[in-house]
Order: structure tokens, then sequence, then C-alpha cells
């Protein structure tokens, strides 16, 4: 069975973790644009950043058989610097329309302040110009109100429902975003956010309709191998092979496939690849023999 970890930030993490992803059973990943654990300075980190992100990325990725996605927008913890926050919303254009960016995200709410209002309603804007889906980051804290914010502000905008994932939920925040219409995101942590075995709980509860599950594995004490974790735990607690496929492959397809840029048909396809190949004259290979799909 093919797996899908739609929300994961492997800009933080080793070649070696998409080694184990790709064998573990991932094929797919999206990476959304966030900070850096310490605020950026310059609008030209952002631009460095986002070139990594449809770059680099993306190509250590393909060198293991792994498809890889990004989306693109000014995380919500670095929209308090006003100064900033201007100058990358001024940049956002140019790379909203870049290859495999299949969403606005992520964007959101931290601190719940004037200055992320204002930026998540500026990239709800960018959204709808560049006809692309948003996926949005909610709160650590106060989450249930931070939640209930976003969504207001996205009805308000009057932005489809169908087209965004609230992302980070919890048992607290669950059924609102499925009442309203949403996507619900879940991120399997190792101690906070949610585990494998509460997001069984919940998908026993409310189903595998709009039911999305990642790692959001970054810098942090965290795991990329959450969603196969996750497979595990469902088959388990009985799920089917069918629900399993569903929740982890299925759903996270049929959301981006609304994206312009996101072809589910090329993604169930075989990913073939070729580690003899290079990026820029840099190899993801230090000495080792080079492997090919049997395809390539």
């Amino acid at each position: 069975m093919k797996l899908f970890d739609p929300h994961i930030h492997m800009t933080s993490r080793t070649t070696d973790d998409y080694q184990a992803m790709a064998a573990a059973g991932i094929a797919a990943v999206v990476e959304p644009a966030f900070w850096l654990g310490q605020p950026r300075t310059h609008v030209g980190s952002f631009e460095d950043y986002f070139l990594s992100l449809v770059g680099w990325e993306r190509f250590r990725a393909r060198q293991f058989g792994i498809r890889h996605f990004a989306t693109i927008g000014l995380n919500p913890k670095e929209a308090n610097n006003p100064r900033l926050a201007d100058e990358v919303l001024d940049l956002l254009p140019r790379y909203l329309e870049k290859d495999d960016v299949v969403a606005v995200g992520e964007i959101g709410f931290d601190d719940i302040t004037q200055a992320e209002e204002r930026c998540l309603a500026a990239q709800i804007e960018l959204a709808v110009a560049h006809e692309l889906p948003i996926l949005i980051h909610t709160p650590h804290r106060d989450k249930v109100r931070g939640t209930q914010r976003t969504l207001d502000m996205i009805a308000a905008a009057g932005f489809p429902p169908q087209l965004c994932v609230i992302d980070h939920n919890t048992e607290e925040t669950l059924r609102g975003v499925l009442d309203a219409g949403y996507w619900a995101g879940h991120s399997i942590y190792p101690d906070t956010k949610m585990d494998e075995q509460r997001m069984v709980a919940l998908l026993q509860q409310f189903g595998t309709d709009r039911m999305i599950v990642n790692s959001a594995a970054d810098w942090g004490v965290s795991d990329p191998l959450k969603v196969p974790k996750t497979a595990a735990a469902m088959r388990e607690a009985g799920f089917d092979p069918q629900a399993i496929e569903k929740v982890l492959w299925n759903n996270p397809r049929d959301f981006f496939a609304q994206s312009k840029r996101f072809d589910p048909q090329a993604l169930d396809a075989e990913t073939t690849f070729d580690q003899s190949q290079l990026f820029e004259g840099n190899s993801v290979l230090r000495g080792q023999t080079p492997q090919r799909s049997p395809s390539s």
C-alpha cells in the first residue's frame, strides 16, 4: 500500500529519513513553508527557502522514488514582523506559480494577533487569485478560539471550505471543522498534538470522510514515520485495507487534486528514480553506488 504524508517539513530532515520513509511505503509528500526555529531577518532568506522547496527538496525526494509537492506562504509566527511580512507577501505571487506548488500554506494563527489576521486575509486573497487551495495552521495555544476565528475569516471571505484543509486538529476542534465542510488534518506526534491511538479513536467516532493524517515532522522532536505507524494502528484496531488506503492515500490525493498543479493520475503511476542524477552539480550520495528503479 502506498502512503502519502501531506504535511512534513523535509528541509529539516536528513536524507536517511527519505530512505526510511520510502522503505515504509511513503510515495508522496507535501512540504508546507514554515518558520526555521529562529526569526528570519531578510526577505532574501525567504526567497532562498522557497527556491529550496521547489528545487533541491523536490530533487532529493525523487532520488528515493518519493513525489514531492510544496505549499508556499508566510507562516503565522513570522507574520508578526510587519516590515518583513509585507516584503514576503509581495514575493509570494512569483512562487505560487511554480511547478508542484499545490496550495497556499501553511497560513493561519499562532498568537492570534491582528498582524496574523491581516496576513491570513491577504493570503486567502492570493489563493483566490492563483486558483489554489489553502492549508491552515491552527495555533498550539488557545486552539479552539484560534480555529473558530480562522473558520469565521474563511467564511467571511467566501472561500470554499472544500478547498481548505484545517490542520493540527484535536478532539476539541474536529467536529466543528467537519460540520463546516472543511477537510480535517491531524498531525501525529511522539508526545504532543495527536498520537496514533487518539487518531484511531477519532476515525472510529467520525468516520474516514475528509480525514487527513500527517507527521508534520520538522526540526523538533517529531517522527517522519508517523503515517505508516498510523496505518499499523488502524490495522490493529480492525480497519480494513480500503479504509486505511482512503485515509492515508486517497484523501490527501483527492484534496490536492483540486489544485491545478496536482495530477492524481500521475501520482498513482509508478515513480522512477535514478540516483546518478545531479542537482546543480550535487548528489544525495556520498560515495555510495547510485541506485535506479527497475523501470527507469
